[in-house]
């Protein structure tokens, strides 16, 4: 029997306890590269903690915003980039341009037919109809006893999948997603003249009742997600269609990721106190979306510099760190002229809103919102030392009238 190789007290090599270098090293190196993928798996799988106070500015990037898009320099694509995280665009128009800025929704009516398209002529039964056969119109733009857009038949299935259709074009050529407009819930149909006429439910053969056209719709938005599971989606939807529990209203937020709140908290027609148009009842609205793990762009219609504020401040009341905040003013928010207050970050939130000496308030790591909403009686306070307005002016005291608001500063935000 030969000689055992390793005798008692012979010291045994490093290489011979755990084998050679080379294995060694190599081992080492795997265990590194688990470690580094264990690492960046975490981190992905870790949820972005959202910040409440940082401005998220949606750009609607119709005609008037051409003369900025159609051949921007290299500086001012990166600043569109930087500074607009969505963008409403028009195909073709911004086909090409998706090249340097890839995150572009594309615009798309959700039941209109326009009489230049061949289904008007080659699908009649499309189009919603009067109790004498008349064709009628989504109510928008009508002069001279017309109107630019037929209203289609949102419960008719060829209607549905032939715009699925469309809808898929587009994302095939390379939009991240559907802005999709007129998803009216409450009634929008009429004659040439915008006045409202009830139609006739080609499946009944009677008139439509408003429970039927929401289920239409709600079903309609139901397809349109199945078929695109993955793209972004926003509903320029009307908030006050029903009641908050109105199953037809969930099923139509559900099929959403985003809900569009055309004009805003500058509405016109909010109002003080909790009645169904109130300026409360809106922003109540907005939980809802929320409490169904949806967000909204807030569409500010405001045309005075107190209208912006309010606006804006409005938003950071409701913002869970994902909403958009859009204003239809161009030179409030092109290149070269973009307002201080769209590129603000106030921080974290250290709170909801809440009540606060008769205005709404909400509390941020580097500042603070107070919002005085319609018909509310003038508010005057003092401002803590060391905060500013956004506009940069320190002032002692506030006059808040109402539909006034003020975003304040503290030293650590940032513009």
């Amino acid at each position: 029997m030969s000689e055992s190789k390793f005798k008692p007290g012979r010291q045994i090599s490093a290489e011979a306890r755990t084998g050679p270098a080379w294995l060694l090293s190599a081992w080492r190196y795997i265990g590194l590269i688990l470690l580094c993928v264990a690492i960046i798996a975490s981190a992905e799988e870790k949820p972005a903690t959202p910040n409440e106070g940082k401005v998220r500015f949606y750009n609607k990037a119709d005609s008037p915003f051409d003369v900025y898009s159609k051949n921007p320099d290299r500086e001012t694509q990166a600043w569109m980039r930087e500074n607009y995280v969505r963008m409403q665009t028009y195909s073709p128009y911004f086909d090409k341009r998706l090249q340097w800025f890839p995150n572009a929704w594309a615009y798309k009516d959700i039941y209109a037919i326009k009489p230049s398209w061949d289904i008007y002529k080659e699908h009649p039964e499309w189009i919603l109809k009067d109790k004498d056969g008349e064709k009628l119109y989504i109510p928008w733009g009508c002069k001279r006893g017309t109107c630019p857009q037929f209203a289609g038949d949102p419960g008719n299935e060829a209607f549905r999948a032939w715009w699925i259709g469309q809808a898929r074009e587009l994302l095939d050529k390379g939009y991240r997603g559907i802005w999709v407009d007129d998803v009216n819930l409450a009634w929008r149909v009429g004659n040439g003249d915008g006045k409202h006429v009830k139609p006739i439910d080609p499946r009944t053969g009677k008139s439509m009742r408003l429970e039927d056209w929401q289920r239409y719709f709600a079903e309609f938005v139901e397809a349109i997600r199945a078929a695109f599971p993955d793209a972004e989606l926003a509903h320029n939807s009307i908030w006050y269609a029903g009641d908050f529990d109105n199953p037809s209203i969930l099923r139509q937020i559900d099929a959403a990721d985003y809900i569009n709140l055309e004009r805003g908290a500058t509405d016109k027609g909010l109002t003080g106190g909790t009645g169904k148009y109130s300026f409360r009842r809106f922003l109540n609205f907005v939980d809802l979306v929320h409490s169904r793990q949806r967000q909204v762009i807030m569409m500010d219609y405001g045309k005075q510099d107190s209208d912006r504020e309010f606006g804006l401040a409005s938003w950071f009341l409701i913002n869970n760190g994902n909403d958009l905040m859009n204003t239809s003013k161009l030179d409030w928010s092109a290149p070269g002229s973009f307002w201080r207050g769209y590129g603000l970050d106030l921080g974290p939130a250290l709170g909801p809103r809440e009540e606060w000496r008769g205005l709404l308030r909400r509390r941020f790591r580097c500042g603070q919102v107070l919002v005085n909403g319609p018909e509310s009686p003038i508010v005057r306070l003092s401002v803590p030392s060391g905060q500013r307005r956004v506009d940069g002016r320190k002032t002692g005291t506030l006059n808040l009238e109402a539909r006034e608001a003020a975003i304040m500063l503290a030293p650590c935000a940032e513009l």
